[in-house]
């Protein structure tokens, strides 16, 4: 299996995070819901949206706290997946994908319902499916949004600044103008008794409640947000008031124009439209308001809908990237650089929602997901701060905790009652499908654990046997071993991609290659990623290579794509993001600054190595006589469980190597030193001496050195030069340098063992 898939840059600042949210919310509640919302509660029907944005803000400021800590691709997914675990993770995933595509299918529909007004179409007959002009013309939107996230064009900020701006600007001047020619006493009863009377609030949120969907959506773009710690709170906690404001204040309007009585459940016709003629005929521009109000009620429901899609290719990203779905579906396009596979089955499901769905159990099924996506992330905040996680470091934190996050679950969960049984059946389908996909599919190669389960197993003493068995039995089983080779050299990649395939088959284990392309720091990563080709012609082919040669051994391979103004620096976060076990990677000229270890002098300084390392002095890979000199310590135990698997693997001859001041003391550490590391069968070689003298010659008749990186520390090394430098510049063969991923204290870093 095969993923393909670039890394997120950083470009979206507060005002593009802001537009998302209220470019995705702004559609639904005005321009599509007014008729069916107002047969649902009459003039409370204000009060509804109001409700429902309280209900939203709660979950707003969760995901806010939750954002700033993990600013990752997938937003609520992500949160719920790393802290209950993949069971519940699985449950988000597949439920917010769903829901996105319920929501897509809504928004089409009002884009097909306002184009319907000033072009004919015709209805069409398939069988027994009858399909009305609406429904056409938002099968023909729906196909075209779907092709054009498929290729890749897509909003950049300042347009959907633009259109946002326009949408406001257009819907301020029409609330003016329709609130002088409103009349409240309309208004009266607030809760009529024909509609249930207040009772009636709560049922109504529950319709209207897709209008509140966008603010999620800015989460998921949060491992592209510049400054999530102050943008990304601005941006989810501000796109909620902003639009619930809105939402109260145009729906007061609308019923105060035309009687909430006169605006009918019939969702051909469009309320907006009909007060738009009277609220600018009152000033002589009764047809320009009403095209002015058509094309907005065109760019919001199209607007909307482009989210939606764009959105459930991140939410699948994320998923791929935990191992929840399949990596084919996960796989990027070649040419295109999109996230296709899952684009065009997201898109047939929309497809079919529209020919065969109705408008309003579209808005509540994509409520219910949502809702119960809702539900869990406000959970997953309680996790998250009970568990007193140490990387756990949010820069904005909910207020009144615990009471927000409690309220957050409890009314997105009790929200549902208040929907139909065919609604919530639907919803359930999804979330059962999601557990038996868990259970059949992803259990199996999930490898995130999840806070929660981890929490509970380090208290088991103290909690109950049941929820310890229940923790215990939903544990991943996957987690395979990851070799991860970053490649920048065509000319050794093969040599990389085998080294790395053949320990990840003796594992049992995945090739993740990494393609790291470097842009100039005055360059934007936002630009560069929309330039790739031109930083790096082609540079998918030594993706390509890699992924062919790896699949000879067998092995399953994944390919990613980073743009980064670094280029060394970038393969630790790659390593820490990506989960690896283990690095292999290339020997640079110059590539160091800290001779003989894989870390640059800062990481030495700063922090230590995220997985094993291996780095390879390329003179072609030949394993068959493997020379393997030890002193004891970690970076040669590494040395020796290479060995051992490339053995395996090639059945290589094995010599073992140290150096003493006798040789009798010499032989008894290495023969015993052998038999811990299951090298009993190695040849023992045992000299006097020069350690640099002595591994030079032994190395004289062998293929490949395998040798750990020195322990002295920075200053030594920088004082008195390494032993590993001399070793690899002065030997013929191919030799392979091994660190040990360990904690190391700033002593120890400094001045070494």
């Amino acid at each position: 299996m095969t993923a393909n898939d670039e890394e997120l840059a950083k470009d979206l600042g507060l005002l593009s995070a802001l537009t998302i949210g209220v470019g995705t919310m702004i559609g639904a509640g005005i321009f599509v819901l007014p008729g069916q919302a107002a047969a649902a509660a009459g003039p409370a029907v204000a009060l509804s949206f109001v409700v429902g944005g309280v209900i939203s803000l709660f979950t707003a400021l969760s995901a806010s706290e939750l954002g700033t800590a993990m600013p990752k691709a997938g937003g609520s997914y992500y949160y719920v997946n790393h802290a209950l675990g993949p069971i519940f993770g699985s449950i988000a995933g597949w439920g917010n994908w769903m829901g996105l595509a319920f929501a897509s299918a809504f928004y089409t529909l009002g884009f097909g319902e306002y184009l319907a007004t000033f072009l004919p179409l015709p209805t069409l007959t398939l069988g027994p499916l009858a399909l009305s002009e609406f429904q056409l013309g938002a099968l023909l939107a729906g196909s075209a949004f779907v092709a054009i996230n498929y290729v890749g064009a897509k909003e950049t900020g300042k347009i959907q600044i633009v259109i946002v701006t326009l949408l406001v600007g257009i819907l301020t001047v029409f609330s003016a103008l329709g609130i002088m020619q409103a009349d409240l006493s309309t208004l009266r009863p607030f809760f009529p008794e024909e509609m249930g009377g207040a009772a009636a609030v709560l049922p109504a949120t529950g319709l209207v409640f897709v209008s509140f969907l966008g603010f999620a959506k800015i989460t998921t773009v949060a491992e592209e947000l510049k400054n999530p710690g102050r943008n990304l709170p601005l941006a989810v906690v501000g796109s909620v008031a902003i639009v619930t404001a809105m939402y109260a204040i145009i729906m007061v309007v609308l019923m105060g124009v035309v009687n909430w009585r006169q605006l009918g459940p019939d969702v051909t016709t469009t309320p907006v439209l009909d007060v738009a003629d009277i609220a600018f005929g009152t000033v002589g521009l009764a047809g320009i308001g009403v095209g002015l109000l058509t094309f907005a009620g065109l760019l919001a429901t199209a607007s909307s809908a482009n989210a939606s899609i764009l959105a459930s290719s991140r939410i699948n990203f994320a998923m791929g990237r935990d191992r929840l779905i399949s990596a084919k579906l996960n796989a990027i396009h070649p040419s295109f650089a999109t996230p296709y596979r899952s684009i065009a089955v997201t898109g047939g499901l929309i497809l079919l929602f529209i020919a065969i769905g109705d408008v309003k159990v579209l808005a509540k099924a994509g409520s219910v997901l949502h809702l119960i996506v809702y539900g869990l992330l406000n959970l997953a905040l309680i996790v998250m701060r009970e568990a007193d996680v140490d990387e756990y470091q949010p820069e904005f934190e909910v207020p009144l905790y615990p009471v927000v996050p409690v309220l957050g679950a409890l009314t997105s969960f009790g929200l549902i009652a208040f929907m139909d049984p065919i609604e919530i059946g639907l919803s359930l389908v999804f979330v059962a499908g999601g557990l038996v996909w868990y259970l059949i599919y992803a259990k199996d190669r999930a490898e995130k654990k999840g806070i929660l389960s981890q929490y509970v197993l380090e208290q088991s003493d103290q909690l109950p046997q049941a929820a310890v068995s229940a923790a215990d039995t939903v544990q991943p089983d996957g987690g395979d071993y990851r070799v991860m080779v970053p490649l920048a050299n065509p000319e050794h990649e093969k040599d990389l991609i085998t080294l790395a395939s053949a320990i990840a088959r003796q594992q049992g284990g995945t090739v993740d290659a990494v393609h790291i392309v470097t842009a100039p720091d005055q360059t934007s990563l936002g630009h560069a990623a929309a330039h790739a080709d031109e930083l790096e012609e082609d540079y998918h082919a030594v993706l390509d290579a890699a992924e062919r040669d790896a699949e000879t051994f067998g092995v399953e391979v994944e390919t990613h794509t980073i743009l980064s103004h670094e280029s060394f620096g970038e393969i630790f976060d790659a390593a820490r993001t990506h989960e690896a076990d283990m690095v292999v990677m290339g020997w640079g000229k110059q590539r160091f600054g800290s001779p003989g270890r894989v870390e640059s002098a800062v990481d030495d300084l700063a922090a230590d190595l995220p997985c094993d390392f291996l780095v390879l002095k390329d003179r072609g890979f030949d394993p068959d006589r493997i020379l393997v000199p030890t002193a004891g310590g970690p970076d040669s135990d590494l040395s020796a469980e290479v060995a051992k698997l490339l053995q395996a693997e090639y059945d290589s001859d094995i010599t073992l190597l140290h150096v003493a001041d006798s040789v009798e003391e010499g032989t008894t550490f290495l023969e015993a030193w052998a038999d811990d590391h299951g090298l009993g069968d190695a040849t023992i070689h045992v000299e006097e001496g020069d350690v640099e003298d002595a591994i030079e010659r032994a190395a004289t008749d062998e293929t490949m050195v395998i040798i750990g990186a020195t322990e002295r520390g920075l200053l030594h090394r920088l004082v008195r030069g390494s032993l590993v430098l001399d070793v690899v510049e002065d030997v013929n063969c191919s030799v392979l340098l091994a660190e040990r991923a360990r904690k190391r204290g700033v002593v120890d870093r400094l001045l070494g063992d």
